[in-house]
């Protein structure tokens, strides 16, 4: 317990900075490769979130536009500029294809001034649509290894530097023949920080993956279920029979 109470007194008589500065070189190098670590994961949970953003704002736009079930050819010019849409960007490949595939027929019984346009199966379309799940959803996932890295990893290098903080500490005592606190609380202060250190950069990361990570998940369910909605229209209106 004395021993517990001289290390916070320590820590109270010197600046968490101070502290840092009196490391020794192989804790600075912890230290710095923690911080950068930190660093680039809240950077990539920054730019995450503005994405998510963007996409939110711009699929209730779209959905805004496709809910009037309006000419599709208007929906398709809406979301051509709605690139951040997940959404809006399956509708453009879905009409895209539709277009490729599509022929134009006079209808038996018909007017043949009057045409329709028709396709002989989805599969193409499907194809599409699927590709573009695929990647939007592999861009999505960008840079999320690299928080799954932090939060697995960043813990061990922390724990490294802890322990070469109480061998530093052990090393004092066995040179200045002193268990003393002058001599030990250097090496145990150096410890703990890079503890301290390897916790605050991987809960961070953690947390923020599972979160994307169940976003994503979020994401690609409505993208197939957008996905199962424009095969049905399709094929309403374009299959011929």
């Amino acid at each position: 317990m004395t021993i517990i109470m001289s290390l916070f007194d320590f820590s109270f008589k010197g600046t968490m900075y101070e502290i840092i500065i009196h490391t020794g070189p192989v804790g600075k190098v912890v230290l710095s490769l923690l911080m950068l670590f930190s660093v680039i994961s809240w950077g990539i949970v920054i730019k995450k979130f503005r994405v998510l953003r963007k996409m939110k704002k711009e699929t209730e736009a779209f959905y805004e536009v496709y809910s009037k079930k309006g000419d599709l050819r208007n929906i398709n010019a809406v979301g051509k500029n709605l690139k951040n849409s997940h959404v809006a960007r399956l509708f453009v490949t879905g009409f895209n294809a539709l277009s490729i595939s599509a022929r134009t027929s006079f209808s038996e019984g018909q007017n043949p001034e009057v045409k329709r346009v028709v396709i002989d199966n989805l599969d193409g379309i499907n194809r599409a649509l699927s590709r573009t799940t695929l990647q939007e959803i592999t861009r999505l996932e960008k840079s999320l290894t690299f928080l799954a890295t932090t939060g697995s990893t960043t813990p061990f290098i922390g724990l490294f530097g802890t322990v070469w903080g109480v061998m530093t500490s052990f090393q004092g005592i066995g040179a200045k023949g002193s268990a003393s606190i002058s001599v030990v609380a250097p090496g145990i202060a150096e410890a703990l920080i890079a503890t301290a250190a390897g916790l605050a950069a991987a809960v961070p990361a953690v947390i923020f993956y599972n979160h994307f990570v169940n976003k994503i998940r979020v994401i690609s369910n409505e993208m197939d279920d957008f996905t199962l909605e424009f095969l049905s229209l399709i094929e309403k209106h374009f299959i011929r029979r």
